[in-house]
């Protein structure tokens, strides 16, 4: 994982290329960016194996912080997948400037970060305010994301593999049904968040008090020698790491 994570970061100080297959570089060049961009697959892979390895067999529970992981896990899968069909020189010259585009990196980075947050937000809820979210609200918060970003965004892969440019403040009639699917979704994801922002905002000011240790297996220092909420001073005396 260590090594993986080593491998992606150093190759993606060589794949800067892969954003200009359509301004004139030799093939070469091209060929150079394309294979370079497709080999981050590899790394990425083992990311990806490893935290489906991680869960396996395991006894998990389906609280809202594993929810939003496992979203976070699907749809990013998804989002490199998309890349990886955008790695190749002729395809991307095709689809370069399409919503194409726009699908695919949504895809990496609302899913890839935004989920993640999501995640351990309500994963740290407890120990920043000693209060429970509600879990109920967690869950839908979870659901209408999912739903929401998936209507938004997965109607535009077609419509960049039917030819609808990025940056433009209208469009031709043959893109108005997947565009009006794609407005729908983004209502409702947009909305999502503000049941976020309330779970949010009752969990610090009403919530029932939290658990010292609300999640089973939460035996890293923070959970085990910290009250919830946790202290200004975080430790007072230092903690013993075995």
């Amino acid at each position: 994982m260590v090594y993986a994570t080593a491998s992606i970061a150093i190759l993606s100080f060589i794949v800067w290329g892969h954003h200009m297959f359509t301004v004139g570089m030799p093939a070469a060049g091209n060929l150079f960016f394309m294979y370079a961009t497709m080999l981050i697959a590899v790394p990425t892979g083992v990311k990806i194996f490893n935290w489906i390895a991680t869960m396996w067999k395991g006894s998990m529970t389906f609280e809202t912080p594993m929810l939003f992981s496992i979203g976070f896990l699907c749809l990013f899968t998804i989002g490199g997948f998309s890349g990886l069909v955008l790695a190749i020189t002729p395809v991307d010259i095709t689809l370069h400037n399409t919503y194409y585009v726009v699908a695919h990196f949504h895809y990496v980075l609302v899913s890839g970060a935004l989920f993640a947050i999501f995640a351990g937000v309500y994963f740290w809820l407890p120990k920043w305010t000693g209060h429970m979210y509600h879990e109920g609200l967690g869950k839908l918060h979870f659901w209408l994301s999912v739903i929401g970003f998936n209507i938004a965004f997965f109607p535009q892969h077609f419509l960049g593999l039917a030819g609808m440019p990025r940056r433009i403040p209208d469009y031709a009639l043959q893109f108005a049904e997947w565009n009006l699917w794609s407005s729908v979704g983004a209502f409702i994801f947009g909305f999502s968040q503000l049941v976020f922002l309330y779970v949010v905002i009752e969990c610090i000011r009403s919530g029932r008090k939290s658990a010292e240790r609300p999640w089973e297996g939460a035996d890293s220092l923070e959970w085990t020698h910290l009250p919830c909420p946790a202290p200004y001073h975080t430790f007072e005396t230092v903690p013993v790491v075995k």
